[in-house]
């Protein structure tokens, strides 16, 4: 909504535009009429659209002609007021005053104006048949009203008429010669029908319709009002009302009739509710609300912005087959201006065998959405109306921003849940090939793919230690010279050579020597294509040997020739587990969960144990010491004991995991 609303009032010498402007104020008739008024300020809460209101008054006689230019560029409404029994007054409105505003108006931010007929007590006859054909002739204006300043008649509806042009313009929603709606309010209530179907059935049932009812005007409808709505409807659309619903056009021909009835408010509301402006575009505060995100966070998307999600997704999978067609994937994002997802997306996240996004692949996308272009994301959810079905405040609630990796790395450990890892190797090396593995593509679908559509990310979800967690593989583009911020800043770096060529370790070796040897950005060595035979690499040390030397883990092997099964997954665990725990020095790189290693860790994470530990805590450590506990020799018993059955405990484990190593 507009903070205040400006009305200028012009027309010829005696039409009585001073003495409207007085009558309003005073109520009553002036004696004495002043050549002009002074601009006058009426309050927001005596207005009934509660918004400020400026009425500025004009003289031929006290201004120029450049001061009327500066106030009509500066109105938001102009009223042209004439007198009802001087014709020559009504002639001046289209041959003078018409053409002068548009001529000194913006051609693409139309100035709506309102005919005022003056003086209608000195008249027994109507002037609206002159002024009819002039309404049709010029769509810029709104109304034509009749008063009199001398009687105060229609002189509060003048101003609320003016003040309603402003906040409630009819010219962006109807055509009075074609007396329909015009192309952009239908695709804008198009949009707002198809976001408020939320089962995607085409029809607004009594749930849904209330749900709508409450979200714009606070209040739901009664049972036998949504029936005479319905009722309305029918009666003069065949088509209108469907299975006891209403749709999609019915509920465009409600609009209309709320339109040619004088009530566009009724539409205004609806549309600035789901977030349009006054030319029928979507607001840039309401698509990116301001959303601070400090330096070395990331973001990402919140339990309650999954769910979402989770229904839009469910909304348009018909078949239940936990996959988008591309009709499907059509039909979800036909509330878009365009087309948000491309082809490289499919080779992105995961897909079913006949390629379409599944349910996974789907969440995955809006993770990587998130994490790398978080406004996008918000513009994203604008569309889909998240503020409005999930009732936020605005689309920035569904982000978390997580807090510092520095906090991360001094409390070890960590509440994210998606991990970057970039991918560094020289040309050859098999670097797409690794992240369409992360996908589950083996080396005869990879070659499926075509190579306008490649992409060099690729993400999904893997587990470590029975937590679900998103890792995002981004392959790097292999220029040794020169590495950006995005290429450095990473929780994990992946460097991939290739065993079968003596020339690729090197590349590996002098990126990590480079960027990376003085970093706490952990990294681990693959060795892929290890389905072929491995030859000496032609470097000063092998690879595993200069692993050692930078307290690097052991070169992986890794290879995406699998035949007919899908790539094994054990690398990408290892991967996340290397991101989450930067800190720590893995002496296992396995992560299984059934190795002696990893069933330490979860017992270890096991909440049985934190329960155990912390009132071990509480009875040891926090128990009140009195001087006779210091002096009995019972106490120093028991606190022996303790201390000894937690050394034994603590060698044997450590005895496990030394045999396991």
């Amino acid at each position: 909504m507009r903070k205040d609303v400006r009305i200028l009032l012009v027309g010829e010498p005696k039409v009585g535009k001073t003495s409207l402007i007085m009558s309003l104020v005073s109520e009553e008739f002036p004696e004495v009429v002043p050549y002009r008024a002074e601009e006058i300020t009426i309050p927001a809460d005596v207005t009934p659209e509660r918004v400020p209101t400026h009425i500025v008054d004009y003289s031929e006689a006290e201004q120029t002609d450049e001061q009327l230019f500066q106030e009509i560029s500066k109105a938001n409404v102009i009223c042209i007021v004439y007198s009802v029994n001087n014709k020559k007054s009504i002639e001046k409105v289209t041959s003078h005053w018409i053409p002068l505003i548009t001529d000194n108006t913006d051609k693409d931010s139309r100035v709506p104006l309102i005919l005022v007929g003056n003086k209608s007590d000195l008249v027994e006859h109507s002037s609206m048949e002159t002024i009819l054909p002039i309404m049709n002739q010029h769509s810029e204006i709104e109304t034509c009203v009749e008063c009199s300043a001398k009687n105060l008649k229609n002189i509060s509806e003048l101003f609320y008429y003016a003040q309603k042009a402003v906040l409630h313009p009819t010219g962006p929603l109807y055509s009075p010669e074609r007396k329909d709606m015009k192309p952009l309010c239908v695709k804008a209530l198009t949009r707002i029908f198809k976001v408020s179907d939320l089962d995607n059935d085409g029809i607004l049932n009594d749930h849904e319709l209330n749900f709508f009812q409450r979200t714009c005007f606070n209040t739901p409808l009664e049972p036998q009002a949504l029936e005479d709505v319905k009722n309305v409807v029918r009666k003069n659309l065949s088509d209108g009302v469907c299975d006891n619903g209403l749709s999609l056009k019915g509920f465009l021909f409600l609009h209309t009739l709320f339109i040619q009835r004088g009530r566009h408010e009724t539409t205004w509301t609806v549309l600035r509710r789901f977030g349009y402006d006054d030319d029928l575009e979507l607001n840039q505060d309401y698509l990116f609300p301001p959303l601070k995100i400090p330096s070395d966070c990331t973001t990402e998307l919140n339990h309650n912005a999954y769910l979402f999600l989770q229904s839009v997704f469910d909304k348009h999978d018909r078949d239940r087959d936990c996959a988008l067609s591309p009709e499907e994937l059509k039909d979800l994002f036909d509330v878009f201006p365009y087309m948000p997802w491309g082809p490289d997306v499919n080779n992105t996240v995961g897909t079913n065998d006949n390629g379409w996004i599944t349910y996974q692949g789907y969440l995955s996308q809006w993770t990587l959405t998130t994490y790398l272009d978080v406004q996008r994301c918000l513009e994203y959810l604008g569309y889909l109306g998240y503020s409005i079905i999930a009732e936020q405040e605005s689309q920035a609630s569904g982000i978390t921003v997580t807090r510092d990796k520095k906090i991360d790395l001094q409390k070890k450990q960590t509440q994210r849940s998606v991990f970057r890892c970039n991918v560094f190797g020289d040309i050859g090396s098999g670097k797409s090939g690794f992240l369409q593995a992360f996908l589950g593509r083996n080396l005869t679908r990879q070659k499926t793919i075509n190579e306008e559509h490649r992409s060099f990310y690729a993400i999904s979800t893997t587990y470590v230690y029975g937590q679900e967690k998103y890792l995002l593989l981004h392959e790097v583009f292999p220029d040794f010279d020169y590495l950006s911020d995005a290429d450095m800043s990473c929780d994990i770096v992946c460097l991939v050579y290739d065993a079968s060529n003596p020339y690729s370790f090197e590349y590996c070796a002098k990126v990590f020597k480079q960027y990376f040897m003085d970093s706490k950005t952990p990294c681990m060595m693959v060795a892929a294509k290890s389905d072929l035979p491995e030859v000496k690499q032609m470097y000063g040390c092998s690879p595993l040997e200069f692993c050692r030397r930078h307290k690097m883990p052991p070169p992986q092997t890794f290879t995406c020739n699998t035949a007919a099964a899908a790539p094994n997954q054990d690398i990408y665990t290892k991967l996340t587990t290397m991101a989450m725990y930067p800190h720590a020095r893995l002496r296992c790189m396995c992560t299984c969960n059934r190795c002696t290693f990893c069933l330490c860790q979860n017992l270890l994470n096991s909440e049985l144990l934190q329960t155990v530990r912390a009132k071990l805590y509480a009875v040891v450590l926090r128990r009140h010491v009195s001087q006779a506990d210091l002096k009995s020799s019972t106490f120093w018993l028991r606190a022996s004991v303790g201390a000894t059955v937690f050394a034994v405990l603590g060698l044997t484990l450590y005895r496990v995991l030394l045999r396991q190593r």
